[in-house]
């Protein structure tokens, strides 16, 4: 049975689609309210983890363990490191990266979770096409792209830093979820993607951008969310 976990950091990143679930009931665990129903006839679970990996890697285990999910889709805002995207632009994760972690003292590659045995955590091709076809057939002037996910405990608004990111990781945008959410669906054996609307372009504009645009994106890609869950 198809049953779909929807994360998004923030309650503008979810409450939209809180708004469409039928028959619903919410469960209370570690700080975040699960909202079980169905949207569009297809079983989801809705919830905001707060801001942060560890948050968001709290919410994939919970949604496993406590829900049976069997997939997990990331919703939210991001900020760009490809100048292809754009403010209001969406991007599909084809992987996702940790681009806070730094054992390369030990000859890992940088981004590399020590013992791990990957860096790069593949999104499901499923999922990516359902995301597609959805913008395709739903949302035809959107623009879009299939890129890599940069996730870290920090707000990226430094060109500085934004070139470093896109240096080592080759990365199409920035977050502070989305990689902890691949790598907890990786290790529980959970298909995901992730989709990002963009907010701001993560350089020293992104102060400016992120509160006049976040909302708009947000919804965005909310509305992406939900256009596609009857695709998968």
């Amino acid at each position: 049975m198809v049953k779909v976990g929807i994360i998004g950091a923030m309650e503008l990143e979810v409450s939209a689609l809180k708004g469409q679930i039928k028959g619903i009931t919410v469960k209370k665990k570690a700080g975040m309210e699960f909202c079980e129903g169905t949207i569009g006839g297809v079983n989801v679970v809705v919830v905001r983890c707060g801001i942060g990996k560890v948050n968001a890697a709290l919410c994939v285990q919970i949604l496993c363990d406590d829900f049976g999910v069997s997939h997990v889709i990331n919703t939210g805002v991001a900020g760009s490191l490809n100048n292809d995207l754009n403010i209001g632009d969406i991007l599909i994760s084809k992987d996702a990266v940790h681009h806070d972690v730094d054992v390369t003292i030990f000859s890992y590659k940088i981004g590399e979770v020590p013992q791990l045995g990957v860096r790069e955590f593949p999104a499901d091709q499923g999922l990516i096409s359902a995301a597609e076809k959805a913008i395709k057939e739903k949302q035809p002037d959107l623009n879009y792209r299939i890129g890599r996910v940069a996730s870290g405990d920090q707000f990226i608004s430094s060109s500085e830093v934004k070139e470093r990111i896109i240096k080592n990781f080759e990365a199409d945008c920035a977050e502070m979820e989305g990689a902890s959410i691949a790598h907890g669906a990786y290790l529980n054996g959970i298909p995901f993607v992730i989709i990002r609307a963009i907010s701001d372009k993560a350089d020293g504009s992104a102060e400016e951008d992120y509160p006049t645009f976040e909302k708009a994106a947000a919804a965005h890609c909310a509305k992406l969310v939900a256009d596609m869950l009857t695709l998968i």
